[in-house]
């Protein structure tokens, strides 16, 4: 007896919509790894302190008290400065700059990054060489420099000024990898059916390209955090003068000043530089993770790797356009 023809069809479509289904899941698997968690952990702990840091802080950072120079206690728990600042309050300060400059900076980077890498790796011909060009022209602007002299010429652009600069200086590495990326994935066989079937190329970029490129781009954006954070610490360090009034790096510069490590006042110093280690540890164990899930080698070994109703292996892909492969086609 004939098996009806409405039965088989949907016989056919529950394993594929069982696929896609495992597919979708797995697109952010990256966020449940032990390294990712404690990553986000620390820095939603440091994002919070960003946020409440100057409310709940038990002093005025920059006000001056008779305390001069004590280590911890009850009442300045890391201790006071030479001129009896509270470093408690400093560094509880100092967070909203760091990770305002570090976040800014990392979006502006990660959409410039995008949009030329994407770009000119799915374009290719000349668009694509002339967009590879800039981005080997921008690999090679000094940043710290640049940042230097725009922040002595401009005195009162504050962190937004400084973020957007460390952004703008800081997304060709990103946009190099995702162009490579690209190139690679835009022929595969999803991407030639959005083609065959009419899609235009601005759908099949940010349908079919872009959900692939998911974890590479998070991994280029915790990468400029990374960078935007220390640099901003390291140009507050050496004294540049346009960042607002606290940060971790400012901090370092007045213990370095005042030879705080001489005095013996290693309070001074400590608490603004595990700050910056922890924080700098989360976004690594970030990053740590987000590779791991990118890594071919791992995707080698099975983990980023899907069945289908046949019970071969296939590799996972994510995107819109549903493909057959040869087998099923020729079946």
């Amino acid at each position: 007896m004939a098996v009806p023809a409405a039965d088989v069809k949907a016989a056919q479509a529950l394993p594929i919509d069982a696929i896609a289904g495992r597919a979708k899941r797995r697109k952010f698997r990256f966020l449940s790894g032990g390294k990712t968690i404690t990553g986000l952990s620390v820095i939603v702990f440091f994002l919070i302190i960003a946020v409440i840091g100057e409310w709940i802080a038990p002093f005025d950072p920059s006000a001056r008290s008779n305390d001069l120079l004590e280590g911890p206690s009850g009442r300045h728990w890391f201790g006071t400065t030479h001129l009896g600042q509270d470093i408690f309050s400093q560094v509880l300060a100092g967070t909203r700059s760091v990770m305002l400059v570090g976040l800014t900076a990392g979006v502006v980077a990660t959409i410039l990054a995008v949009i030329v890498g994407v770009t000119s790796g799915y374009l290719g011909g000349t668009p694509g060489e002339g967009l590879s060009a800039l981005s080997n022209v921008f690999l090679v602007i000094p940043a710290l420099p640049l940042i230097i002299i725009i922040g002595s010429a401009l005195p009162s652009g504050g962190d937004y000024l400084v973020a957007v600069v460390i952004g703008f200086t800081s997304w060709a590495w990103g946009a190099r990898v995702l162009r490579a990326q690209t190139l690679s994935l835009r022929g595969r066989e999803y991407v030639e059916a959005a083609r065959a079937t009419g899609e235009s190329t601005w759908r099949i970029i940010f349908f079919e390209i872009l959900p692939n490129l998911t974890a590479v781009i998070a991994s280029s954006f915790v990468g400029t955090v990374i960078f935007a954070v220390m640099s901003e610490i390291t140009l507050a360090f050496v004294g540049v003068s346009s960042f607002s009034n606290w940060n971790w790096g400012t901090i370092l510069f007045w213990a370095q000043s005042q030879q705080a490590l001489a005095q013996g006042a290693w309070w001074w110093f400590v608490p603004a530089g595990l700050a910056i280690a922890v924080l700098g540890t989360a976004l690594s164990l970030l990053n740590f993770g987000i590779d791991e899930f990118v890594s071919p080698r791992l995707r080698g070994s099975g983990k980023a790797k899907v069945r289908d109703i046949h019970g071969r292996t296939q590799r996972m892909r994510v995107g819109f356009t549903p493909v057959l492969g040869r087998e099923e086609q020729a079946s």
